[in-house]
């Protein structure tokens, strides 16, 4: 990838990390930024709040973005971006980069291909202690186990098997937790073919036996392995994944070798799409339209844990 230049609110800090990684130009600001012809793509990494009004001088520039997940913390403001964004004919895709994570890129092909048949059960089981304090406006959030952790599980949960009918979430905190708002969650998404997918999410497990777990299970086969990453976040360590198929008529497991982490290398994949969809005119597989649906599940998580009800 070519960065041409970075811009940040602070000017300090964007020489500082100009310098580190040897970017031509550290912009004075975003109209700077914009104005520079060579600039063909703008990477938005902000807080979500403040995505909206930064995705809109983007695109009214004419510039095809990649903005970050929450792609906005309210469904009109989400809707707002894409309706202007195919308005103006400009490419935009969502950093939900979970999708690419060797995990879930490889039970993606393996569905794909039929292994595990007819699926009827999904599970992601994380259970580990996230230090929120690294980011401090997120200490402060009225939302956010949801909103900025397990959007990645609802979104790869889509990716490999669809819109659910009906979800349910429960969640809640921890006495005496720092952070204002939800750190573990229960989420059940319900499939109008028999599929039922859980995710359960506790961010807040201070003993050192922590897990990060997934299965997919069908009528023909099973996938499960672990979430590297989140082991030792953020420096994790590579996914495991095994699987077993009645198609391959033999009742022994298959372990795939994983050398690539979430981070950094499934990054690449947003990226990456979105390019090859301006260079063929296509759709990036995290288009920002695909993206309301991971919207949809998210805020219909929300009104659940809310309301006590199923949505």
């Amino acid at each position: 990838f070519n960065v041409v230049g970075i811009f940040d609110q602070s000017s300090e800090t964007a020489k500082e990390v100009a310098t580190e990684f040897d970017v031509p130009v550290a912009y004075t600001s975003l109209e700077d930024l914009l104005g520079d012809p060579q600039v063909e793509i703008v990477d938005i990494a902000v807080p979500a709040p403040f995505q909206p009004a930064i995705a809109h001088k983007v695109i009214a520039s004419g510039r095809s973005l990649l903005c970050q997940k929450p792609l906005a913390v309210t469904f009109q403001d989400a809707t707002g971006i894409v309706a202007a964004a195919e308005s103006a004919n400009v490419k935009i895709a969502v950093n939900q980069q979970m999708r690419w994570a060797p995990s879930i890129a490889t039970a993606h092909s393996f569905i794909e291909s039929g292994l595990l048949g007819e699926p009827v059960a999904s599970t992601i089981d994380v259970n580990i202690l996230t230090r929120w304090g690294a980011w401090p406006w997120l200490v402060v959030n009225d939302h956010l186990e949801l909103m900025y952790h397990s959007i990645h599980y609802q979104d790869a949960t889509r990716y490999l098997f669809g819109m659910p009918d009906r979800i349910f979430t429960s969640g809640g905190k921890f006495p005496g937790q720092p952070e204002n708002a939800e750190t573990r969650t229960l989420t059940v998404f319900e499939y109008g073919s028999g599929l039922t997918a859980m995710v359960r999410s506790n961010q807040w497990n201070w003993t050192r036996e922590q897990h990060a777990i997934f299965r997919f299970e069908g009528s023909e086969g099973r996938i499960e392995g672990t979430l590297g990453l989140l082991y030792d976040y953020p420096h994790g360590r590579p996914d495991t994944i095994r699987y077993l198929s009645k198609l391959l008529r033999t009742d022994d497991w298959f372990d795939v070798v994983v050398e690539d982490l979430w981070i950094p290398d499934a990054f690449v994949g947003p990226m990456a799409s979105l390019m090859q969809a301006i260079q063929t005119d296509g759709i990036p597989v995290t288009s920002a339209r695909d993206n309301l649906d991971t919207l949809r599940t998210l805020f219909a998580s929300y009104r659940s844990m809310e309301t006590h009800r199923v949505v």
